[in-house]
């Protein structure tokens, strides 16, 4: 049995074009989102897309969710489902499930099947850092006859991204408003308009957070947008595309359990103290041989990569193998990020990772110069390879031995 939290009902009930779903950790958003989907679906005449930034195998991630909505409504027997969509046996409605970039980020998806396409759904949208790519996405949903929808699901990020400049500031939108403001209708839940389904422990860890970061309770829990001066480790950055100036080397960071392994590449142009940089990977629970398939792709057994020198074992096995990789003498991290903070960053629009690193990565104790443990995989990398690059005297040389 589902009970949907009475804030989604405009989803039902009004006839705006965008709906802004906005909220933090356990706020139900995705969950009411997938139910109103499927009851959409009853209705004929309407084709829905479901996107992410990325999303490699939908029968193995999204669909299982939309699965176990359609379950506990009851609804099993009116639906069919396959790996990319499903679709309702009774209106013929498709739910078509689609990722914007190709599975390994590199390149815009070719979306085909627009044409009929009444909702848009676009989840993780704090991924989609290109405003350009949405538009075009946006202008192709132009069904005639049904209301046509632009379901926007996401998690604030900081107050510098085209979804916040576009439906908050511009509109005069204060964070954590419901309601409607011109073709907009906005929906903003928190864990505390989902409590009754939320287990203990997770009260008990947002309380914990309340107390010890607030900061963090504000941005995660609450839902709330980051101002980009408050706190971040690096305010210094932009997005533009990344220039290989001829001097391009690698930065490695290896993932432990849950945690990915990351690789970019960065090129310097030390005149004009510039720092481009490119994510290349951030995947976890890869092994070593399929660390060695990614940098071998990206990087060849010339490329030259600055990795964690924690796994020195990791290190000499790839090495083994042909590549061109070579343990960090690692500095303090403080001097690694004053290196950096030197130069201006500028990060290649598809590096959806490592953007939404640096929107989140915040002093822990700004007076002991000491950041958070957290949103640093891809900064770690970039970190290595800044330090080899200017930091060392030996910066941009080639290594075997």
């Amino acid at each position: 049995m589902i009970t949907l939290n009475n804030k989604y009902k405009p989803l039902f009930e009004n006839d705006t074009r965008y709906f802004i779903i906005t909220g933090g950790r356990g706020s139900s958003k995705s969950f009411g989102v997938g139910t109103f989907t499927n009851l959409l679906s009853f209705e004929t005449g309407h084709k829905i897309l479901f996107t992410r930034q990325t999303m490699t195998s939908a029968h193995l991630s999204i669909i299982p969710e939309f699965q176990e909505k359609i379950d506990l409504m009851g609804l099993q027997d009116y639906f069919e489902v396959n790996k990319s969509e499903i679709t309702n046996k009774v209106s013929k409605t498709e739910i078509i499930f689609r990722g914007i970039k190709t599975s390994s980020g590199d390149q815009t998806a070719n979306l085909k099947s627009l044409q009929g396409v009444t909702t848009w759904i676009l989840d993780e949208a704090e991924e989609l850092t290109d405003e350009t790519t949405f538009d075009k996405i946006n202008l192709s949903i132009r069904q005639k006859g049904k209301q046509n929808r632009i379901i926007l699901i996401l998690n604030p990020a900081t107050k510098e991204h085209w979804i916040y400049k576009r439906f908050f500031e511009e509109k005069g939108i204060q964070e954590g408003f419901n309601g409607i403001k011109d073709d907009v209708t906005y929906i903003h839940t928190t864990y505390l308009d989902n409590i009754e389904n939320l287990d203990n422990s997770f009260i008990k860890e947002v309380k914990r957070i309340e107390l010890t970061n607030p900061d963090k309770y504000k941005h995660q829990i609450l839902g709330g947008w980051l101002n980009k001066a408050e706190g971040v480790v690096f305010s210094n950055w932009k997005i533009d595309s990344f220039k290989d100036l001829g001097n391009s080397i690698y930065g490695q960071d290896f993932g432990f359990s849950i945690d990915p392994t990351t690789l970019l590449q960065i090129s310097v142009d030390k005149s004009n103290r510039l720092i481009y940089a490119k994510e290349l990977l951030y995947k976890p629970n890869l092994t070593t041989s399929e660390i060695y398939i990614e940098n071998n792709r990206y990087c060849g057994n010339r490329g030259l990569i600055i990795a964690d020198s924690a796994e020195p074992r990791l290190i000499a096995e790839l090495k083994q193998r042909g590549l061109n990789i070579k343990g960090i003498d690692k500095p303090k991290i403080i001097d690694r990020i004053a290196l950096i903070q030197d130069y201006q960053i500028i990060v290649d629009p598809d590096s959806t990772n490592l953007i939404k690193e640096l929107n989140n990565y915040v002093w822990h104790d700004k007076k002991s110069e000491t950041p958070i443990d957290d949103y640093n995989h891809l900064l770690d990398a970039l970190g290595y390879a800044v330090w080899n690059y200017i930091g060392r005297p030996n910066k941009g040389n080639y290594i075997f031995d």
